[in-house]
């Protein structure tokens, strides 16, 4: 603990300590009303901690991750700043971050196996390089890969060797539509 830390702990102490003060002074005669005023305030903080862990499911919800139109698909862009979307590939729905950066589609071993790729089978002979340095690559091809009212078939993709965070949808597929960042949306046209 350095001494900006004790010095907040030491604050918030004396902070504790002057709200308690006035309650023991305030509430002297009924401690069991004090009590169960607590009580409700605490589960009213816990109801608005909950609420806030909770909003970014509940945004999803309530905002849909893309709409579709004919010929159209926009992505809205996510709190941390990237587009993420929803594909079905081989009948699996699985999430894609849009990734300029990256020339492939790149499959996390995990969203591989989900869609019936078996793992131990691959061979990998690329390689890759990423933020986290090289890493190797095979080369696999996806049956159909869906997007909205758009159906590509026979799409080749790469399941990455290392542990991934999620998938990449790289510029080989997202190079099949014109790309336009309008605000915080992506729109994609075909």
């Amino acid at each position: 603990m350095n001494g900006e830390d004790f010095g907040r702990l030491a604050y918030l102490a004396l902070l504790l300590a002057a709200v308690g003060g006035w309650v023991m002074v305030e509430y002297r005669q009924r401690l069991g009303h004090a009590f169960r005023v607590a009580a409700a305030w605490g589960l009213i903080f816990v109801g608005l901690m909950a609420g806030y862990g909770l909003w970014a499911d509940l945004r999803r919800d309530i905002r849909p991750d893309q709409i579709m139109e004919a010929g159209r698909v926009e992505i809205p862009r996510d709190r941390d700043g990237h587009y993420y979307l929803r594909l079905k590939v081989d009948g699996h729905d699985m999430v894609f971050m849009a990734d300029t950066g990256a020339t492939g589609i790149v499959l996390s071993p995990e969203d591989a196996e989900a869609v019936g790729i078996d793992l131990a089978g691959l061979n990998y002979l690329g390689q890759a390089e990423t933020a986290n340095g090289v890493v190797r690559t095979a080369r696999v091809s996806l049956d159909s890969v869906v997007l909205g009212p758009f159906e590509d078939q026979g799409v080749t993709a790469f399941v990455n060797e290392a542990a991934m965070q999620g998938s990449l949808l790289g510029m080989d597929y997202l190079g099949r539509f014109s790309i336009q960042i309008s605000g915080d949306k992506m729109i994609l046209t075909r």
